[in-house]
C-alpha cells in the first residue's frame, strides 16, 4: 500500500488538521483521512497524519507500505538518520514507531510538496 500524508497547522501552534491517502499497488484508492485535531504545531499534525494512515493501513491488513511525506523531519526522524529531542513529538514518534513495527516492509521516503498534494488538499480542507 502507498500511504501519502500531510499535517497542517495555522500558527504553529494553532488550530491543526491531517490529511492522508491510502492506495492499492495499482494506485486506486483505498481510503482517503482528512480531519481537524485540535491546536498542534505542524511536525505534530506531520506525526499524527501519518498515525492515523498507518493506524488505517493496518487495520486493512496491509503488510508492506511505502509512505510519502513532504516533512523532511519526520521522515528522517521514522527512519533513524535524525534524535527526536523534541519532548512533544516523542511520544508521536513513539506510537509512529509501534504502528511500523507491525509491519512487515516498510518504505518512508521524502517526497516534494508538488507530489503530495493530495494529501496536503485534504489536511488544508479539514482545517477550514
Amino acid at each position: 500500500m502507498a500511504i501519502n500524508a500531510d499535517g497542517a497547522s495555522r500558527g504553529n501552534p494553532g488550530p491543526a488538521a491531517i490529511g492522508a491517502t491510502i492506495k492499492d499497488e495499482q494506485g486506486g484508492l483505498i481510503a482517503r483521512i482528512a480531519r481537524p485535531i485540535g491546536r498542534a504545531t505542524n511536525n505534530q499534525a506531520e506525526y499524527q497524519a501519518v498515525i492515523a494512515a498507518l493506524r488505517e493501513a493496518v487495520r486493512l491488513g496491509a503488510r508492506k507500505v511505502d509512505i510519502r511525506l513532504d516533512s523532511e523531519l519526520v521522515v528522517r526522524q521514522l527512519s533513524g538518520r535524525y534524535r527526536v529531542k523534541n519532548a512533544a513529538l516523542k511520544a508521536l514518534y513513539q506510537e509512529a514507531k509501534g504502528l511500523l513495527a507491525r509491519l512487515e516492509t516498510v518504505t518512508i521516503r521524502h517526497v516534494p510538496r508538488e507530489q503530495n498534494q493530495e494529501a496536503d488538499r485534504l489536511a488544508n480542507m479539514a482545517l477550514r
